[in-house]
């Protein structure tokens, strides 16, 4: 956003002993950021305000040969026996009688500035002395015409006028960054930045006349007068939302009662102050009209839009126009004013005659409802729009103007009619008599009354200010404040413009934002140092970390805690358990994610595409579902839970769980895979986790059917909840024993029952080998399957063992061999 000095000067006294670089200082430390400043007046230095005195063609050229009048600059460089100054100009809107810019030999053009310096000269053109040039708008830096000369308004200034003070260009355009006032839309208008400047200047700040009387309702002003002879009919205002549209006002001006002839055909060519005010804010002159409301909209931070109204009535095909506030209708177009065509969806706001749309509510209006040459009745909007919903619309048509840039910043119920009355004025028509109004309060501004502690903020900032002094510094910027009778405390009435502020800690934000918290006093705080306790998750956390990522090879990721809907949809997850996020930054981001897996499959198909392999990803974060129900405050339960992803079988992700158990010191089981909780999984190569008698999570492959929607390769993952790992007991390692003595190696194949799992197989050899004396591995060689009707599958293991005290016998590698048999025996099985 760009605010010009001298237009902010008009509402706020700057005290001369203030230098402008102090006042950006206070500015960007009490305010706004300020990311830059441009001085204008070193770009329009040895120009000024001339006459074309006489006019005449150069033969056989497009050229002229001008005599100019620059008053008192005649003595220096009027050569010619008049005195007056000798010109050669190719315009072909350059004629006797004109008020022109003229830059002197010696100026520099002012957009070449700080480039190349194109310095003017004394030169002759076919034949003519030249001296200087008369300047076209482009130029100097307003416009992009390069065909014609800027034309001045005869009254503007005396010829040698410097242009500089004829056109209020010794000026300062500050460069505001506008995210940091993303909650301040009041400031996004000359009015409302300068009651922020007079407060943090310790001045008091008088509202301009437009906001006299009523300004909730505006009553006083929005009213059918009795002494209107106009056959014009008062539209009827419908809001069908009012969250889209909390309020709409409108006036109904005929081309007769404006001050200007709207098709006046040098209008883009004459420079005016208004003209150059709207080239400082980065916008440009439009027409009459348009200029007004775009003024007004600089002025207070209110946009406005002006229609045809005849054109709105014939649209509506009704001599009883019905303006219709609404959402957009899915499959609805517009053609916009820039003739692009878009395609409408429910999150745009229309405006419609008769349930037709004319414009794109806070954003464009639609070429139907143009001002044109021809207008003669001009029905000017001034609205309050739905922020969220003109978010989506910037974002999902591209539009970015100034005025949808205001309306996303949230703007004020109450500046609808105010912002009204200052265009009435531009416009020229300050009796308003005889025009028609229309107005749709559907939600009632609101002020708040917040009772404010004199010692509580005292206490908050660290300072030491007086009742006084709290009451002088929100009563610069419009609140209304009542010492209460106990002289320790206030009651603070919040402004209609200020719908930031809800609580007492804004108020005291305000106090010390305004006062400047850097002249807060420092002084230690008077509490005791007494570290906060440990956060056992945290630690946790930190020890899962140093596992996986040191010791493991692993790679942590930090990814969004929203998904898509389509991602839930594409793993099997059922959405009407997520919680959906009402004003999502993306539409890819819509919901509160019930797992991690999903998003790091996500990262692993990137991975993959990218040609990585053999990588383990994981993420340490919290999820959500509607089922996990809600906390005693009403908020929904979180759980933090840990998800790994990597490439390989089902073998390889329960060697890195039960490495991770080993080494935090928790014995995880597995169980048979029952549970949908994790709906990706493939349940046939999947397992339950379990700790103690607590299901804590599931590890498995992830299912073909899910790998080909995210055009994976095999991968295998692990979700579990981390909040049940923290109350566990903790087994603590000893040495591991090992064997000097020969080991012996025996290689099992057992045909086993379906009903037996593999689980419990190995669970059973295993227990023949427990003893005091005895080391064993047992590894997993394969499982076969005969036939897919065959009840019973074969089962091959490797195992290893070696006693600690001697060398085995053959008789007692028998007996162990014989107590394994007896034990799968027992379960149906038998060794083949």
């Amino acid at each position: 956003m760009l605010i010009s000095l001298n237009a902010l000067k008009r509402y706020v006294k700057i005290p001369d002993s203030l230098s402008t670089e102090d006042l950006m200082k206070l500015i960007g430390s009490r305010l706004v950021e300020v990311e830059g400043t441009e001085s204008l007046a070193e770009k329009y230095q040895n120009i000024y305000v001339a006459k074309v005195v006489s006019c005449t063609d150069i033969p056989d050229t497009h050229l002229h040969l001008c005599e100019v009048d620059a008053g008192p600059l005649n003595q220096e460089f009027g050569k010619l026996e008049n005195g007056l100054i000798q010109v050669v100009c190719g315009a072909p809107n350059v004629r006797a009688g004109l008020s022109v810019v003229w830059l002197a030999p010696g100026a520099i053009v002012p957009t070449t500035y700080g480039t190349e310096n194109f310095q003017l000269s004394v030169r002759k053109l076919r034949g003519y002395e030249s001296y200087g040039m008369i300047a076209g708008a482009d130029e100097l830096g307003f416009g992009t015409d390069h065909k014609y000369i800027a034309e001045l308004a005869p009254d503007l200034a005396e010829p040698g006028t410097p242009i500089i003070e004829a056109l209020d260009l010794d000026d300062l355009i500050i460069d505001i960054e506008n995210k940091s006032l993303t909650h301040r839309p009041d400031t996004f208008g000359l009015i409302g930045f300068a009651r922020e400047v007079a407060g943090i200047l310790g001045q008091p700040f008088k509202n301009p006349a437009i906001f006299d009387g009523d300004l909730a309702t505006q009553s006083d002003f929005i009213r059918s007068n009795p002494n209107n002879t106009s056959d014009i009919k008062s539209p009827v205002i419908e809001i069908q939302d009012q969250l889209l549209c909390p309020r709409y006002s409108c006036v109904i001006v005929d081309q007769t009662q404006l001050k200007f002839d709207q098709d006046s055909a040098d209008f883009g060519r004459t420079l005016t102050q208004d003209g150059v005010l709207l080239y400082k804010s980065g916008m440009r002159p439009v027409s009459p009209i348009v200029d007004a409301t775009n003024l007004t909209m600089l002025e207070t931070g209110q946009p406005l839009h002006a229609f045809d109204y005849d054109k709105f009535i014939a649209i509506g095909g009704t001599d009883s126009p019905k303006i219709i506030v609404r959402a957009a209708r899915e499959g609805e177009k517009i053609t916009l004013i820039d003739d692009t065509e878009i395609e409408l969806n429910p999150n745009d706001i229309v405006i419609t005659s008769n349930d037709i749309p004319v414009a794109l509510a806070g954003a464009m209006g639609g070429k139907n409802t143009e001002i044109d040459t021809n207008t003669k009745r001009i029905l000017i909007e001034s609205a309050t729009f739905s922020l969220y919903n003109l978010r989506k619309t910037q974002m999902a048509h591209g539009i970015f103007s100034e005025a949808i840039t205001r309306f996303t910043k949230g703007q004020p119920i109450f500046g609808t009619v105010p912002a009204l009355k200052s265009c009435l004025e531009k416009l020229g028509t300050k009796d308003t008599s005889n025009l028609i109004f229309a107005d749709c309060l559907a939600q009632s501004p609101a002020q708040q009354i917040i009772k404010l502690d004199l010692n509580d903020l005292n206490q908050t900032l660290g300072s030491n200010f007086t009742l006084e002094q709290v009451k002088q510094t929100l009563a610069s910027v419009g609140f209304m404040v009542d010492i209460l009778s106990d002289n320790q405390s206030l009651n603070v009435t919040t402004p209609l413009w200020r719908t930031d502020i809800h609580i007492k800690e804004d108020l005291y934000e305000e106090v010390g934002r305004l006062n400047g918290f850097d002249n807060i006093p420092q002084t230690l705080p008077l509490r005791s140092f007494k570290g906060s306790p440990k956060n056992q998750l945290f630690a946790l956390k930190s020890e899962i970390r140093n596992i996986l990522s040191d010791q493991q090879g692993a790679n942590e990721l930090l990814t969004y805690s929203f998904v898509s809907q389509n991602l839930q949809q594409k793993v099997g997850e059922d959405i009407a358990d997520s919680y959906e996020i009402s004003n999502s930054i993306s539409p890819e981001l819509q919901c509160f994610r019930q797992s991690i897996t999903p998003s790091l499959l996500e990262k692993v198909y990137e991975n993959q595409k990218a040609g990585y392999k053999d990588f383990i990803l994981y993420e340490m974060n919290q999820v959500a579902k509607r089922s996990f129900g809600f906390l005693a405050d009403q908020t929904p339960k979180l759980e933090s839970h840990l998800s790994i992803c990597l490439e390989g079988d089902f073998y390889r992700i329960k060697e890195l769980c039960l490495a991770l158990g080993a080494r935090l010191g928790l014995e995880f089981k597995f169980v048979e895979y029952q549970e949908q909780q994790y709906p990706y999984f493939e349940p046939l190569h999947s397992v339950r986790i379990q700790l103690g008698q607590e299901m804590i999570g599931c590890l498995g492959e992830v299912k073909h059917s899910v790998l080909k929607k995210l055009k994976l390769k095999e991968v295998s993952a692990l979700e579990l909840n981390l909040e049940s790992l923290l109350n566990a007991p903790r087994i603590l390692r000893g040495t591991q024993k090992i064997s000097r003595f020969p080991s012996v190696s025996r290689d099992l194949t057992v045909k086993t029952p379906d009903t037996v799992s593999y689980a419990t197989l190995e669970q059973e050899i295993a227990r023949a080998l427990a003893q005091d004396s005895l080391i064993h591995t047992l590894e997993p060689v394969s499982i076969y399957r005969p036939s897919e009707n065959d009840t019973t599958r074969n089962c091959s293991f490797h195992l290893s063992f070696a006693s600690t005290v001697k060398t085995m016998s053959a008789d007692e590698i028998s007996a162990i061999m014989k107590q394994i048999e007896q034990n799968i025996t027992a379960l149906g099985a038998e060794i083949i």
